[in-house]
């Protein structure tokens, strides 16, 4: 299949007006395919030749102005339009199309809890191909209209408000329909690109309610209705609160006619943001106990979707070189506007102790790219594809809070809204929303999109502190060439043992070069306190003594996240021994109340230093300090004051245990002593893990999924048979894995999670030369989401030696490696030649 280039989407852009999509699904033929007829009305402002796209499984007919086309002129994906003449057409095409099992374009999901069917659209970044065809680019918006016809007992979703007829799609309004069938049709939306027209269907489980006049819903698959019940209050408030929000933000008002939110099946990412019809992982329908912390996750990815309402939906970008005017201000405004609008307030800890160092560790690979690239840097959709990463997201949130730091909110908002006014329903580019800024203030915001935005990499930010006969000078030095206003806190010893804040110091670095302070020197020095800036930073040498033995001290938890961060950056940069973060963390974690801040310091720890920074030697005894601060936590939380940090101390023993006894005693009870129960996601846990120790057996499994024949179950069950330490599970999974292309996204997710194990390198060690030419081929036939899922979770991490490194870079230099798998190879041998740099002082 040819992915567009951006040269090619200027050239039609120039030559074409698209002005409606009509579209009309017949969703009952089958399990594996479904009908798909569009009606495409568009002028051409000059004459000239172009194309469309178009994925089939079969292209029945298509007609140009009511004379036929010749289908097999269908090359790829591309049907050539040649000898347009200047003025209005109308194209119709008749196709026959293939159901997704992989997330992308029309995905079908069989729930095995009852057998119920749901199918739902996934048509970013250019997947609308596999469900219509379509003039596929993001700046030649239309009007979309959907109908559909579905089994009488689904519910259709779309874009536009929806409504149930009686008839046929293809008949009169008073033609009878079929008692098995309905017809569904969605009011027509305004002006969107082609890759966020939506649809879903399905026999949902639906909560309504009305809001500032507008319709709102949330929507999931019937056998989760019981936990969309429980939490639909949460959800609706959440979702409410946000819209109320922006409403007051922006002086555009909501765009479109409804605001529906569908809880979906086997979704490959966290959320995507089609007008009206917001799509989510059904994840977020919470089936088992989960910390706060995932609760606000859960909110900030609902604020999130919303703000690209505005951000991507109302104005859309141009070409993908400018992603991150949807995802960087997406993040930022999910975040804030979740911390102005809702009870959780402490978002920006979270994003702190956890999501920007998705964003540092992005932009240390070779794969960083800017915020926002040159446009030459994105020729292509195959390479647009690659920057929906922790720069796009992560970085650009973190850019955009250190231009509201700079610029004032005040003067921000004001562009903001003067951008949508400019360039509503239409599309806009970086200059565009430069120029928006601009009008607003007398600050050079072209100089600091240059600086921020165009540049890859993170500065780092060293204090210096002399003694000075009047007190201590401070000089910060900075590597890297942007400016930051930053705010160091200065923090001193207090008489009950805690750090006192003495003061916050405003540092525009590196105008302030030198700063004289009078008093003594402070006990512990932070720069970047409070977290408003993007860089990595260091502590000088009497912070890091002060820090080591009292981070649990300080006082706020943003700054706690700031130092646990720089912590982090030592140990992967080397300058701060392994064992040391542990011995912090196993000293200061059963103290510390901010529950974001320990599930990221637990996950650093188990996941990147247990397992990739230590020598398997050192293992075993990284993995006993684990369980000793899940201990301290269990014995802290036994009067049930703090669930979240309770739950956060058991999955953190299971996930270390190195003798199953304690887990087989669990497991055999029920429940963990004193609490919690053992519900599904907790069993599961528990499972994996035996599996992985050798205490599990097939029979178990199956057992296990018999008492949960959900989906989760079935993903629980292929990550305990992948686990399994025996040669005839390995070669199970990995035929699986490798060679069985029916495999779901999920289920081959959750097969390469069970996979790899550290306690099994021995077992796996022939895999391992395997993985590179069998992932490679398997890319190439299944597509990109699985060349992610092949790239991301079935990855050999645990070998961190020097044979998997060079294996893997031999794979590098194969030119035919799909690009989405390209990209995660070339991340995770970085991250492997990072691992092996800590490990050899």
């Amino acid at each position: 299949m040819s992915a567009l280039t951006r040269n090619e989407a200027q050239h039609r852009a120039q030559l074409l007006d698209v002005h409606d999509y009509a579209v009309t699904l017949d969703l009952t033929t089958g399990e594996d395919t479904f009908d798909s007829t569009t009606v495409i009305r568009f002028t051409a402002r000059t004459a000239g030749d172009t194309f469309l796209e178009l994925k089939p499984d079969e292209l029945r007919s298509v007609t140009l102005d009511g004379h036929p086309l010749d289908p097999a002129s269908l090359t790829g994906n591309r049907l050539p339009l040649t000898g347009l003449g200047e003025g209005p057409h109308e194209l119709h095409a008749d196709a026959r199309m293939r159901y997704s099992r992989t997330g992308e374009g029309l995905h079908r999901f069989t729930d095995p809890a009852d057998g119920e069917t749901y199918v739902y659209s996934q048509l970013f970044l250019d997947d609308v191909q596999r469900v219509f065809p379509a003039f596929d680019q993001p700046d030649l918006k239309a009007v979309f209209t959907f109908t559909v016809t579905a089994p009488a007992h689904w519910t259709v979703l779309a874009n536009g408000i929806t409504t149930r007829t009686d008839a046929p799609a293809d008949g009169p309004a008073d033609t009878p329909a079929d008692a098995s069938t309905a017809v569904w049709r969605s009011a027509p939306t305004p002006l969107i690109p082609t890759y966020l027209a939506a649809v879903a269907a399905g026999p949902w489980h639906s909560i309504t309610t009305e809001h500032a006049g507008l319709p709102f819903g949330i929507h999931c698959r019937r056998s989760l209705a019981p936990h969309l019940d429980a939490d639909a209050e949460e959800i609706l408030s959440v979702t409410t609160d946000c819209f109320d929000r922006y409403q007051e933000k922006f002086t555009e008002p909501y765009p479109f006619d409804s605001y529906d939110q569908a809880f979906v099946p086997e979704f490959n990412v966290g959320a995507m943001e089609n007008p009206g019809l917001v799509t989510f992982r059904d994840e977020y329908v919470f089936r088992s106990a989960v910390t706060d912390t995932e609760r606000q996750r859960r909110a900030v990815t609902i604020a999130h979707e919303m703000a690209h309402m505005w951000f991507g939906d109302l104005v859309t970008l141009r070409w993908f070189d400018d992603i991150w005017l949807n995802e960087s201000f997406a993040e930022y405004m999910g975040y804030q506007t979740l911390t102005e609008a809702t009870r959780f307030t402490g978002t920006w800890t979270d994003f702190g102790a956890s999501r920007k160092a998705w964003g540092y560790d992005a932009d240390q690979r070779p794969s960083t790219h800017p915020v926002a690239p040159d446009p030459e840097d994105v020729p292509d959709t195959a390479s647009a594809l690659l920057n929906f990463d922790g720069i796009s997201y992560a970085k650009g949130a973190s850019a955009l809070r250190q231009l509201v730091a700079w610029l004032g909110e005040k003067d921000f908002l004001a562009g903001i809204n003067t951008h949508f006014a400019r360039h509503k329903f239409a599309n806009a580019s970086l200059a565009d929303f430069v120029d928006s800024l601009a009008v607003h203030t007398d600050r050079d915001v072209h100089a600091w999109a240059d600086s921020w935005l165009r540049t890859t990499g993170a500065d780092t930010l060293t204090p210096r502190l002399e003694d000075d006969p009047d007190g201590w000078t401070l000089t910060v030095d900075r590597h890297g060439s942007r400016p930051h206003r930053i705010t160091a806190g200065l923090y001193d010893h207090g008489p009950d043992g805690t750090l006192a804040l003495r003061q916050h110091l405003t540092l525009d670095v590196p105008t302030t070069e030198v700063l004289s302070a009078a008093g003594p020197r402070p006990a512990l020095l932070v720069l970047n306190d409070q977290d408003l800036g993007y860089a990595k930073i260091r502590l000088d040498a009497h912070s890091v003594e002060t820090v080591l033995r009292g981070i649990s001290r300080i006082p706020d938890p943003l700054t706690r996240a700031v130092v646990w961060n720089a912590l982090r950056d030592m140990v992967r940069d080397g300058e701060l021994e392994p064992e040391a973060y542990l011995a912090t963390a196993e000293a200061h974690l059963p103290e510390e109340a901010d529950l974001a801040i320990v599930q990221s310091v637990l996950a650093f720890a188990r996941d990147h230093i247990a397992d990739h920074y230590l020598a398997p030697a050192r293992r075993s005894e990284a993995l006993a300090g684990l369980t000793a601060i899940a201990r301290d936590l269990l014995r802290r939380t036994e009067d049930g004051s703090h669930p979240g940090l309770r739950l956060a101390g058991v999955r953190t023993f299971v996930d270390s245990a190195t003798q199953p006894d304690v887990l087989t005693a669990w497991l055999a009870d029920e429940a963990v002593p004193g609490g919690p129960g053992l519900d599904p996601a907790l069993r599961w846990r528990i499972l994996t893990r035996l599996a992985v120790l050798g205490a599990l057996t097939g029979p178990d499994i199956d057992a296990a999924l018999a008492a949960d024949p959900s989906a989760a179950g079935e993903e629980g069950a292929a990550r305990c048979r992948a686990a399994l330490p025996s040669a005839d599970a390995k070669a199970a999974a990995w035929q699986r894995l490798f060679h069985d292309d029916t495999l779901s996204n999920y289920l081959f997710t959750a097969t390469a999670q069970g996979f790899w194990q550290p306690e099994q390198a021995a077992l796996v060690r022939d895999y391992v030369p395997r993985y590179y030419p069998e992932a490679v081929a398997l890319s190439a036939r299944r597509g990109p989401a699985i060349g992610d899922a092949a790239g991301r979770w079935a990855f050999p991490a645990h070998a961190v030696d020097e044979a998997n490194l060079q294996a893997g870079r031999a794979c590098l230099a194969d030119p035919q490696i799909q690009p989405t798998l390209r990209r995660k190879l070339e991340d995770q041998l970085d991250d492997l030649a990072r691992a092996l740099r800590v490990r050899t002082p």
